[in-house]
């Protein structure tokens, strides 16, 4: 290589790790010189930064609010039954205008479902009576529901006092119910003093064995309303005489085969009766997905709100930052005739706007993190914590920090000189 190139490029070289150093000590000292102005004004710099504190701690709070809601509706509907899934006749049949059948399910779709289906844990045909009842020497109308004793399973149904009937009760056909808790304290006065209780059924006496609730209150909106009695569905079909069901419930082993074996159990059912008859099997994963939706938006939402408390904190960092400006003009003009370039003057009010805004940050979202870390430490409780509410507060605060200080740090490196030595 030619030596004039090689001296040549080893000037240029030098000179690209001159001017590296130059702008690292530049830096630091302008680190420095910021670090000097917050120790001199320490009430000032802690007032500026509060706001930012409130800000952080605000967003960190929020969303672990948000978070928190999203999980407790979650595990409520969970504890419906997320692996659940039910299948029921729509439409469809045979015969003519005048004679028309209806292809309703039956208990043996049941039975081909759980053998060819592998992902079925636990199944439940459901026949629905709607039927007076004699009790205490009054007749009541109640909702009665035939169904197995999976059905308890299935329905992640929780029994208060007594027991749910077994699958010896089933078999024997037993004549045996297990009612709610708001007809057994309504009838009995309480829970336990409804067991072994009798009550008849079409002039067939029936003898109560235990009471039950669901594990999360559906409103009525699910097959159990308040006044349900459940009873064995092997003596059920005996009232209608058929073998027909309303609906079919089952439950699958692992929630991510729900979606897959739903169908699959619609294939199977349709498979064994009419083509021209429609069966439809919901899931709540539907629901899920929903309810998960809405909690996120709720979220975003209130942490878009708690951004305005960081935007006010901001323009707190910029009014200070404009009157330390003012108050240092006379240091600005001795800066810049000591050779400071007005680039030099701007890098440093804005290093002190982002110093303050980021320091509020910090110890905002440490007071933010400190109530769920609490929680998690001394409760049984784990609230959930968002790792990113934490990037996004420390992110936000440095942000700020560059927006609202770079209207001081601009007016601060466009002061004349000459004019700033003068200024008492």
């Amino acid at each position: 290589m030619n030596p004039v190139a090689t001296r040549l490029a080893s000037r240029v070289s030098f000179e690209k790790t001159l001017a590296s150093a130059k702008r690292t000590m530049l830096l630091s000292e302008i680190v420095r010189l910021a670090v000097d102005s917050f120790r001199t004004s320490k009430v000032r710099f802690m007032l500026t930064a509060l706001g930012m504190v409130i800000g952080s701690a605000s967003l960190i709070l929020v969303v672990t609010i948000g978070l928190t809601g999203k999980q407790y509706i979650l595990n409520l509907l969970q504890s419906i039954g997320t692996n659940m899934v039910y299948i029921e006749y729509s439409g469809g049949g045979t015969g003519t205008i005048n004679n028309f059948q209806n292809d309703y399910l039956t208990r043996e779709d049941e039975r081909a479902v759980d053998e060819q289906v592998p992902a079925i844990m636990y199944s439940s045909p459901m026949l629905e009576m709607h039927d007076r009842i004699s009790i205490n020497g009054q007749e009541k109308q109640l909702l009665v529901l035939g169904v197995s004793p999976q059905y308890r399973q299935v329905r992640n149904l929780k029994v208060l006092s007594g027991r749910f009937f077994d699958d010896q009760d089933e078999i024997t056909h037993e004549k045996v119910a297990v009612v709610t808790q708001v007809f057994a304290q309504e009838m009995f006065g309480s829970q336990d003093a409804a067991i072994n209780q009798s009550f008849s059924l079409s002039g067939i006496p029936f003898t109560i064995v235990g009471t039950f609730k669901e594990s999360v209150d559906t409103f009525g909106q699910s097959e159990i309303a308040d006044q349900t009695i459940l009873i064995p569905y092997s003596v059920a079909r005996y009232f209608t005489g058929t073998d027909n069901v309303k609906q079919i419930f089952f439950t699958i082993r692992d929630k991510t085969d729900v979606e897959e074996a739903a169908k699959q159990i619609v294939q199977v059912v349709s498979s064994r009766h009419q083509k021209n008859s429609v069966y439809k099997a919901s899931t709540l994963t539907a629901l899920l997905t929903t309810a998960a939706s809405i909690a996120n938006a709720l979220t975003v939402v209130l942490s878009l709100i708690t951004a305005v408390t960081l935007a006010v904190g901001g323009v707190g960092i910029m009014n200070i930052m404009l009157a330390t400006v003012r108050s240092r003009i006379r240091e600005i003009g001795i800066r810049k005739a000591l050779g400071a370039t007005a680039r030099e003057i701007k890098l440093q009010f804005l290093i002190e706007a982002v110093f303050i805004s980021l320091a509020g940050g910090v110890v905002g979202t440490i007071l933010g993190l400190a109530f769920p870390i609490s929680a998690r430490l001394f409760t049984d409780y784990r609230i959930p914590i968002s790792i990113w509410s934490v990037i996004i507060a420390l992110a936000t605060s440095t942000l700020v920090g560059i927006v609202f200080g770079t209207l001081p740090a601009n007016r601060a490196a466009q002061l004349d000189p000459v004019e700033s030595l003068k200024y008492e």
